[in-house]
């Protein structure tokens, strides 16, 4: 038999490609890792390995959200500190006042006028417009948006930074949600307590030492309720001079609110009680829901009693 030469092998012709399932007239080789349709190059989005189509990357990013970033999302959501978040609207109430009183309310914050129209506490007083506006007026909200204002960068910067060394302990011991109530009742009470003690119905308040006082006093509550502890003692011992400091400065300055500051500090004691509640673990939580709405109808009774008073002494005004 004769050696025959062998033949090569020739491949067959490559096929003509398939048509990107978004673009019908464009040809491709390429194919979506994930599920397997053409793809043009205007459609391939990389991927770890090849690449995916617009669709897939679409439904793997909803799965993604409805999923593991939701718990992320709720995870990071849990993690943030209420103290933080009240410091952050601090400082965003103090961008609105410059915001309003100009460049050169940076140091010293706005007129009296511009503190009112954001929002500040007063009794009484009528605006140069001829409108009245105030408390007295049916103006409650002005007790709480009046925590964050401030009259100047100084009082601002003060407040900010006894909040940012009392709020985390008390929030870290009573946990985010209790901390919230306490900050929030307090500082409606030390309004409320400015509001009714004020030596005129046009005296204007404005600022969050209310309410820091008030985390003061459930810090104060709190470690008295357990002092057994050596930290709690320790921490008592520690807060001693704060206090004496602060009753120096309202004594001097006669532009402090004391008022403020002791209703917010007497609320605070309450709070920091009713906070943790007492008895079985099952009814603590209703008693501290309780005890902070107890709080609350007594700050509103107390600015209705100084408003009830307003509307005696001017029949014709109010």
């Amino acid at each position: 038999m004769d050696d025959m030469e062998q033949q090569p092998v020739i491949p067959p012709p490559p096929p003509g490609g398939d048509h990107c399932y978004r673009h019908p007239d464009v040809v491709t080789g390429v194919h979506c890792t994930r599920c397997e349709r053409p793809i043009c190059p205007d459609c391939m989005v990389a991927a770890p390995v090849g690449h995916h189509c617009p669709t897939c990357v679409a439904e793997a990013r909803r799965e993604y959200r409805q999923g593991p970033g939701r718990r992320v999302a709720i995870a990071n959501a849990k993690a943030t500190s209420v103290a933080s978040a009240f410091l952050v609207l601090m400082g965003i109430g103090y961008v609105l006042e410059v915001a309003a009183g100009g460049a050169g309310s940076l140091l010293g914050g706005p007129n009296v006028l511009d503190l009112i129209d954001l929002g500040a506490s007063v009794g009484i007083v009528q605006l140069p417009s001829g409108e009245l506006v105030g408390i007295a007026t049916g103006q409650e909200w002005r007790m709480v948006t009046a925590i964050f204002l401030h009259g100047g960068i100084f009082h601002l910067l003060m407040n900010a930074y006894v909040l940012w060394i009392f709020g985390p302990v008390v929030e870290r011991e009573l946990g985010r949600g209790r901390f919230l109530f306490i900050f929030l009742t307090t500082g409606l009470f030390a309004s409320a307590a400015s509001y009714a003690f004020a030596d005129a119905p046009v005296q204007v308040g404005v600022g969050a030492s209310g309410a820091i006082f008030g985390v003061v006093g459930a810090f104060v509550s709190y470690n008295y309720r357990h002092r057994e502890l050596a930290s709690a003692t320790a921490r008592l011992r520690g807060i001693v001079p704060f206090l004496v400091l602060n009753l120096i400065l309202s004594i001097t300055f006669p532009l402090v609110d004391w008022k403020a500051h002791l209703g917010g500090f007497v609320a605070g004691l309450a709070a920091g009680v009713v906070a943790e509640g007492w008895g079985a673990r099952t009814t603590r939580t209703a008693i501290s829901v309780a005890g902070f709405a107890a709080l609350t109808v007594a700050a509103l009774a107390l600015a209705a009693w100084r408003t009830a008073q307003y509307r005696a002494d001017f029949p014709g005004l109010l």
